[in-house]
């Protein structure tokens, strides 16, 4: 039971549409479903860190964190800000770009490195698994171990549904892809200044 609500936990906080996603949209559209599942990938990964750290209690990792959110929120802010300009700038094409083994890496390590400038994710794990409560007759590590694997299979599963529900769009979306590289660019230049300015 703690399993399944987990997974909805992390399946729910990957599905709302913000930077990730649009990321995720974008790279589906110009390079296909594998560079958006990376992409997913990604943000599953640092949520399983982050997840990780709030369900064992690791407090001087977490307290270290969220003690210096501020400057590791300027580092996400503007790296979101220089991936948001990129995509406005980039050119269409009518071919997808053929991914080899280190630009695959590239989505990846992108998306972590986004993700993991936000340690306040501790904070909000920690809240979100005291909600869930603890199953009984279980030790402390066979509920910690049960929560970040339905968090993590949660949210691999939203990115898989998003990756292919867009792929399935990419062939009447793709001659538009000028004007979608310019809104998806503009809108994560938005959140990026927005999130510096909540940073501040």
């Amino acid at each position: 039971m703690l399993l399944l609500k987990s997974f909805i936990l992390g399946f729910s906080v990957s599905a709302p549409i913000g930077p990730i996603g649009l990321l995720c949209i974008q790279r589906v559209l110009l390079k296909g479903r594998s560079a958006g599942f990376l992409t997913g990938l990604g943000a599953a990964t640092a949520n399983i860190i982050y997840a990780g750290i709030a369900a064992f209690g690791f407090s001087a990792i977490s307290f270290f964190l969220v003690e210096k959110q501020l400057y590791l929120k300027i580092i996400g802010s503007l790296f979101l800000l220089y991936l948001g300009i990129k995509t406005f700038l980039k050119k269409s094409t009518n071919k997808a770009a053929d991914l080899d083994g280190s630009s695959l890496f590239r989505m990846y390590a992108s998306t972590l490195l986004l993700m993991i400038t936000n340690p306040v994710t501790i904070l909000n794990f920690a809240g979100m698994f005291a909600g869930l409560g603890f199953e009984q007759n279980s030790s402390p590590v066979q509920t910690s171990t049960l929560l970040i694997s339905g968090v993590f299979l949660g949210a691999i599963s939203w990115w898989i549904i998003l990756s292919f529900a867009v792929s399935i769009l990419r062939t009447k979306i793709t001659p538009y892809m000028e004007y979608v590289n310019k809104i998806a660019g503009l809108l994560i230049v938005i959140l990026a200044l927005l999130n510096f300015i909540h940073s501040t």
